[in-house]
């Protein structure tokens, strides 16, 4: 199997599985306890049925959107994912030439891999960062000052951190960051030559927005759920959001909004969007996914901030669904990180190429030709 042979997100999942060491792969591919929610994500989405028009004439559909101010040719984005380095050594680099080509907005996570500073100077498309608020109040405004100096358009805070959750692929494959070579873990590494070639020759793995200020991560091994637990702030509360929301001073948003409540409080603060997700169902299993939340959180929100539906998304027809409930955008990690783990640059090109397609084609079957035509009228739930 290669990349051509690759038509769906699946497809990406299984060259990915080929490519990497197991710890890495299930890194990506895991989630929390018994994976429940994980698995309900994107099943959620079977829940619902589309109900086509036709007899529209849609030979030209425009499936561009505006978020944070900032109009994107496509309604979905690459949400801001950590240790990219790790799945290519391409890393942060191929996600973001590959979303530029495709006019669409890319994020960066706090534990990406590649500098802000460098990110700025080679992608030009709106551009998103991920913000984890840590203990060392230091390293946070650091973080800050880097990101403003960097001219990313948005900053979103994560707020469904606030403890690791429990990922027990990775205490079974004993998954770190940076990968430790272990006696279990030697033959899964050395079985995969490529990966190893390509780690230990390319430029060096590293955590620039963190590494000088904290060793974890890239100087002493650890686990992400053992950073979460122990670098970042359980006392965050929603002052300390307002205070970054002002310090900022731009385009905000809270990543991991569920609850009306939450979305509600979230506009009090001065968010100008929410992120509607449970983080790939690797925080709280048994939390709802977001497509079932969404239309509540829409009804209470949507017409003050801009609400986007984050996880579980495999296929266009998902982001179809998505975006008639009422989101303005759509945003995922693994929709496009085992394409990066596959293929790098032209792997994450090809998986956003196919989902183009596929939401032009559908968009096309559904007889719509711009997305603000999609609505509650041409969904319907079982």
């Amino acid at each position: 199997m290669n990349l051509n042979d690759c038509y769906n997100f699946q497809d990406f999942r299984k060259l990915a599985k080929k490519r990497l060491p197991s710890p890495i792969f299930h890194y990506i591919d895991g989630a929390a306890d018994d994976e429940v929610t994980y698995n309900r994500n994107t099943a959620a989405y079977n829940d619902a049925d589309l109900i086509p028009n036709v007899l529209r004439g849609v030979e030209n559909v425009d499936l561009s959107t505006t978020i944070f101010g900032k109009k994107l040719d496509l309604p979905f984005y690459c949400a801001p994912t950590a240790l990219q380095r790790l799945f290519h050594y391409e890393g942060e680099r191929a996600v973001g030439k590959a979303a530029q080509k495709f006019g669409t907005m890319f994020g960066v996570s706090s534990l990406g891999t590649v500098s802000v500073e460098e990110i700025s100077s080679i992608v030009s498309t709106p551009k998103m960062f991920q913000f984890y608020f840590h203990k060392d109040r230091g390293l946070n405004d650091n973080m800050l000052e880097r990101v403003k100096a960097a001219k990313f358009d948005v900053l979103a805070l994560t707020v469904d951190t606030i403890t690791g959750g429990n990922r027990e692929r990775d205490l079974r494959t004993g998954f770190t960051s940076p990968p430790r070579l272990t006696l279990s873990s030697l033959f899964s590494f050395a079985s995969k030559p490529m990966w190893a070639i390509n780690y230990l020759t390319k430029p060096k793995f590293e955590l620039p927005q963190l590494q000088d200020h904290v060793s974890e991560g890239t100087n002493t091994a650890t686990s992400i759920g053992s950073y979460f637990s122990s670098m970042l702030d359980q006392s965050m509360n929603w002052k300390d959001a307002e205070k970054i929301c002002s310090k900022w001073g731009g385009h905000f948003a809270l990543k991991g909004i569920m609850s009306v409540e939450d979305a509600k409080k979230a506009v009090d603060i001065g968010c100008t969007g929410i992120m509607v997700s449970n983080h790939g169902g690797r925080q709280l299993d048994g939390a709802r996914a977001p497509f079932d939340q969404l239309a509540e959180i829409v009804d209470a929100v949507g017409d003050k901030i801009d609400v986007i539906c984050e996880g579980g998304i495999q296929r266009g027809t998902h982001i179809l669904k998505a975006l008639s409930v009422g989101a303005k955008a759509c945003s995922g990690g693994r929709m496009y990180l085992y394409a990066l783990a596959s293929a790098g640059q032209a792997g994450v090109e090809r998986a956003l190429g196919l989902y183009r397609s596929e939401l032009e084609r559908d968009m096309k079957l559904m007889g719509c030709t711009n997305i603000k035509e999609l609505n509650r009228s041409n969904i319907k739930f079982r």
